[in-house]
């Protein structure tokens, strides 16, 4: 199973809708994948659940799209230069041996031009280092703003043609 994260707990965020597009680039690739989006973490999950106190909404979470998943897409947008704190707050929240072998495809989504590049690199670095396998192809989407229809539906082909390209070497990885 592939599960998609949404890396920002933002509500109505771009990212989320990126998500969405790309979940829907894998179902036509016959692949099924779970979207979880980090705005679904319990409001006081920094307090409840980083250190071992598990809340039964925070344990659920874990079983269902980090437990049981063999791939991840991790899709985060560019905060301050990097990635959203809450992904390293979530990834510090369990023990990194769930993700140890496992592997991960990033996407970078940015309204600027660099497409969180720079954050890419950062949580590769994090995810070498927890064990896991960083497909080479990170995809830095900029400029999102206007590559979304009003639907929140990717319009630019470019933009689809290359997510369709790392999600089919993705899924032969």
């Amino acid at each position: 199973m592939i599960t998609i994260i949404s890396a920002t707990n933002r509500p109505h965020s771009n990212t989320l809708k990126v998500v969405k597009n790309y979940a829907k680039l894998l179902d036509k690739n016959g692949e099924n994948a779970k979207i979880f989006s980090l705005e679904d973490l319990p409001p006081d999950f920094i307090v409840t659940d980083l250190y071992s106190n598990r809340s039964q909404k925070f344990a659920h979470i874990l079983d269902e799209f980090i437990v049981n998943s063999e791939k991840f897409v991790i899709i985060s947008p560019e905060y301050n230069g990097s990635y959203p704190g809450i992904l390293k707050t979530f990834i510090d929240s369990f023990n990194p041996e769930i993700l140890r072998e496992k592997k991960v495809a990033l996407v970078g989504v940015s309204s600027g031009r660099a497409g969180n590049v720079v954050g890419l690199d950062q949580l590769t670095t994090i995810l070498h280092h927890l064990g896991m396998h960083v497909h080479f192809n990170k995809l830095p989407i900029s400029n999102i703003l206007t590559l979304l229809d009003e639907n929140g539906n990717l319009k630019d082909l470019n933009t689809i043609k290359v997510l369709e390209k790392q999600i089919d070497q993705f899924l032969k990885y």
